[in-house]
C-alpha cells in the first residue's frame, strides 16, 4: 500500500531510506534543515576548492550499488568509484610509514620492516576476521533487533567470537609489536569508537576492506550525495531544503507528521528520522509522549568523541613529493593515554593523532589547476569536556598547521589560499548532534545490537530511525544498513 513518508534529514541514512522507499512506490519527502543535502557528507566549496565535509572512506561500494539496483538503475551511470592503494598510509610519531592494502603478501612485507615475528600472528588474525564479518555484518547488520529475543539468539555466537574483548585487546592476542598493534586497531576511530573500548566485532572492518577494497568517489563524497539526490528525483521524491523540523507530531502510539520551524504542518503515514537520535527524542518529541526513550536514557548514554577538522587548499602541489597517500593516519607517540584523554578524561591534550585526507592526489578536479586539496581531522573530546572552543579553536588550528608544516607539508601556511575549520560546537549547533558527538552513540558492547537505539521506535508504531546513532552503527556501511532495516520494517507492515 502506498504511504506518505516523511524523512527528517538528508544524510546518507536518510537518502538511502528515501530512495529505497520511493523505489517501492511510496510518496516520500525529505526535510533538510541545511541549504544542501549530505548531512555529515556536506560539500564545502571555497575559492574553486571542493572539500568533503565528512565520510571519505568507502568500504562497501556494493551497498551503494544496491540502492540504484532497487530502482532498476546502475550506480555507474550516476557516480564513479575508483580504488585507493594503499588503503591507508600510517605514520608513527617519527614519520616512518606503514602502507596497508588488501594484498596479504604486500602487508606481510610491510610487517617485515617492523617486526618479522608478527607475520604469522597477523595471518592468524586475518583468518579470524571472516567469521566475525559473517556474523557481525552479513547476519547482524540487517537484523532489526526489535525484541530482546533477537539478542538472546545471537548471544552465544557473540561470546564465541570474543565480542567481549576490545578491538585493541583482540588484535594484541596475535600481534606483539606496539606500533603494529596500533596499525591494526585504529579502525574503530573511523566510526567514533575507542579501540580500547569498542567491541572486537569491529575487527570485521579488516575483512570488509580486504574483500571489497577501499574506494573513492570521483568528485568526492558530495558526488555520491548528488547521485542519490538525482535518483530520488527520478523516483518522484521531493526535497525541501532550509526546512528545519521543530516537532514530530504524535497521537498516542502514532506519529502523524511534523511541524517545521516556520509553523507549517506536514502529515504523514510514517516518519523516518535521520536526525541525530538523542535530539530526535529529546528535542523533537515532548517528554510526556515518550516512555522507553526518556531524556534520562539519552543523558546516560555514552557518546563518541567529537572532531576538529581543518579544510584547506594550497596554491602549490605536494603530490610530487611522494610522502603522502590519499588517506593518511598520523599517530602520536602516545596511543592509549591520548585516547584516555579524549574519551574518558575529556581534556584537550597537548599532542594529537591526525587523519590527513588528500583527495586531489586521486582526483585533481577537487582543486584548481596547480593546487592541492586537503582536510586534516583530529579527534577531540565531546562537549562534556571543560573546553571553551570559542577561545581554543584558533590556537588548536595553529598548532596542527604548524605540525603539518614542520613534518609533512613544507611552507604550508604560506601556501594556504582557502580554509575552513569546524569544532565540536559545529556538530552541536549546525549538525544538531547531542554533546557535539561526531558519531552519536559510542560503539561499546553494551550499546550495540539490541542495546543500541532501535530502528523502530518502542514508543511509536510508525516512527523509524536511521543513521549513525541507531543500529547497527556509524560509518557508511552501518548507516546504509540502517536504511535497509527501515525499508524492510515499513514494508512488513503493508
Amino acid at each position: 500500500m502506498k504511504k506518505k513518508i516523511i524523512v527528517i534529514g538528508g544524510g546518507f541514512g536518510g537518502l538511502g531510506a528515501a530512495c529505497r522507499l520511493a523505489a517501492r512506490g511510496h510518496d516520500v519527502e525529505i526535510f533538510e534543515q541545511r541549504d544542501r543535502l549530505g548531512g555529515r557528507g556536506y560539500l564545502y566549496e571555497i575559492n574553486g576548492f571542493k572539500f568533503d565535509g565528512g565520510p571519505t572512506v568507502i568500504t562497501a561500494p556494493f551497498m551503494f550499488d544496491d540502492i540504484f539496483k532497487a530502482a532498476g538503475k546502475n550506480r555507474e551511470d550516476y557516480v564513479q568509484f575508483v580504488p585507493c592503494d594503499p588503503f591507508y598510509r600510517i605514520f608513527d610519531h617519527n614519520g616512518r610509514a606503514f602502507n596497508y592494502n588488501g594484498d596479504h603478501e604486500f602487508t606481510l612485507s610491510q610487517i617485515d620492516q617492523w617486526n618479522p615475528a608478527d607475520k604469522e600472528g597477523y595471518t592468524r588474525f586475518i583468518e579470524t576476521t571472516k567469521p566475525i564479518f559473517d556474523k557481525g555484518f552479513l547476519e547482524l547488520a540487517d537484523q532489526p533487533f526489535t525484541h530482546v529475543s533477537d539478542m538472546l539468539k545471537v548471544a552465544p555466537d557473540l561470546v564465541r567470537l570474543q565480542s567481549y574483548r576490545s578491538v585493541y585487546n583482540y588484535v594484541s592476542q596475535f600481534v606483539k609489536d606496539d606500533f603494529l598493534r596500533r596499525v591494526f586497531s585504529f579502525h574503530p576511530l573511523l566510526v567514533g569508537g575507542n579501540p580500547f573500548d569498542t567491541t572486537s566485532i569491529y575487527a570485521m572492518i579488516h575483512y570488509l576492506e580486504r574483500e571489497w577494497g577501499v574506494w573513492y568517489a570521483l568528485g568526492g563524497t558530495g558526488a555520491i550525495v548528488d547521485a542519490l539526490a538525482k535518483l530520488f528525483g527520478e523516483l518522484n521524491g521531493k526535497v525541501s531544503l532550509n526546512s528545519e523540523v521543530a516537532e514530530i507530531l504524535t497521537e498516542g502510539r502514532k506519529v502523524t507528521g511534523v511541524r517545521l520551524a516556520d509553523g507549517s504542518i506536514h502529515r504523514a503515514d510514517a516518519v523516518v528520522a535521520n536526525s541525530e537520535v538523542a535530539n530526535t527524542y529529546m528535542k523533537l518529541i515532548p517528554a510526556a509522549a515518550r516512555r522507553r526513550n526518556s531524556d534520562a536514557r539519552y543523558r546516560n548514554t555514552r557518546y563518541s568523541m567529537s572532531l576538529f577538522v581543518i579544510y584547506f587548499g594550497t596554491k602549490r602541489q605536494y603530490r610530487h613529493e611522494g610522502k603522502l597517500a590519499h588517506h593518511n593516519i598520523i599517530l602520536s607517540e602516545r596511543y592509549k593515554g591520548l585516547l584516555e584523554d579524549i574519551f574518558n578524561r575529556k581534556v584537550l591534550a597537548d599532542d594529537f593523532s591526525l587523519y590527513l585526507h588528500m583527495p586531489s592526489l586521486t582526483d585533481p578536479s577537487m582543486a584548481p589547476e596547480g593546487c592541492e586539496t586537503f582536510y586534516v581531522l583530529s579527534p577531540v573530546p565531546h562537549l562534556d569536556a571543560d573546553i571553551d572552543w570559542n577561545q581554543m579553536a584558533r590556537p588548536y588550528r595553529d598548532k596542527i598547521m604548524q605540525f603539518l608544516e614542520e613534518n609533512y607539508l613544507p611552507d604550508l601556511r604560506a601556501n594556504v589560499v582557502a580554509e575552513h575549520y569546524i569544532d565540536p560546537l559545529h556538530f552541536q549547533n549546525t549538525l544538531s548532534s547531542y554533546k557535539g558527538a561526531a558519531f552519536s552513540v559510542q560503539p561499546v558492547l553494551t550499546q550495540s545490537a539490541w542495546f543500541r537505539p532501535h530502528n523502530q521506535s518502542e514508543d511509536f508504531d510508525n516512527l523509524y530511525l536511521v543513521g549513525a546513532g541507531t543500529h547497527p552503527g556509524a560509518g557508511l556501511p552501518g548507516v546504509l544498513s540502517s536504511s535497509i532495516i527501515v525499508e524492510n520494517l515499513i514494508e512488513a507492515k503493508g
